[in-house]
């Protein structure tokens, strides 16, 4: 019997010596705990200051054109204002849309309301962020001003408030940073639906939100769309500006 127990103890040592594992449980059908052959994860070189975009990031605005936009309006170029480094929403010139195409994915960006206040609740620096043209993150100045929690500042719209509201006050430069991960569809199934994690001014606001269907008009019922498509900055009146948005895909 302990002759038996020695050739097992040593077969099991020999295992794990071989594979590089110092544990023989599993992670997944095909690699083992601290398995040294597991392929090592794409090195990304990250940007030299916060909020700026690392390496693989495509830059949607940099400051100087709206190259990389359309105008939904027209179909043409995006008529938004461009100066001192931001894009600001041009009233009536409609929403714009990025070029291209995207479904999970990352996005960074900075947006600031206007600093001088005229109306209040969804009058104030409305604006929003639509991913695939359906489903937004809500833009407003939510500094001291009430309104229904489902359509504040980082709100997935008439779905989910945030967490807590981490608005700066009016005028001042505010950051999202957002991972999004597109719904799924067989035929026109939907199999998975979307999530949302959104980080505004550094701080959890969605955690892993499931979103329910379209925010654009009944918030419980998806419809099935293309597994790409661009990214929308919404027109609602108001001179939100926008600087600093870059996209990493997922």
């Amino acid at each position: 019997m302990k002759t038996k127990l020695l050739k097992l103890a040593i077969y099991v040592t020999f295992s794990i010596a071989a594979t590089g594992c110092t544990d023989s449980l599993r992670t997944s059908s095909t690699w083992q705990v601290h398995d040294a052959n597991r392929p090592q994860p794409w090195i990304v070189t990250p940007a030299q200051q916060p909020g700026h975009p690392p390496i693989d990031a495509i830059i949607l605005f940099d400051g100087k054109n709206l190259s990389h936009w359309t105008s939904d309006k027209t179909g043409g170029p995006a008529k938004w204002k461009v100066e001192n480094g931001y894009m600001e929403v041009t009233k009536k010139a409609g929403d714009i849309s990025t070029k291209e195409s995207f479904g999970d994915c990352q996005l960074h960006i900075e947006w600031a309301s206007p600093e001088n206040i005229y109306d209040d609740k969804q009058d104030r620096g409305n604006s929003g962020v639509f991913f695939m043209g359906r489903y937004e993150v809500q833009i407003l100045d939510s500094y001291y001003n009430k309104t229904y929690p489902d359509g504040q500042a980082a709100a997935v719209y008439g779905q989910s408030p945030p967490l807590v509201n981490a608005s700066l006050p009016p005028g001042q430069w505010q950051t999202y940073d957002i991972i999004f991960h597109s719904p799924k569809f067989k035929k026109d199934k939907l199999i998975k639906p979307a999530t949302v994690t959104v980080l505004h001014n550094g701080i959890l606001v969605q955690d892993h939100w499931q979103i329910k269907g379209s925010t654009r008009e009944d918030p419980t019922i998806y419809e099935a769309h293309p597994e790409k498509l661009p990214i929308q900055l919404q027109d609602h009146s108001t001179p939100v500006r926008y600087r600093n948005i870059w996209i990493r895909e997922l």
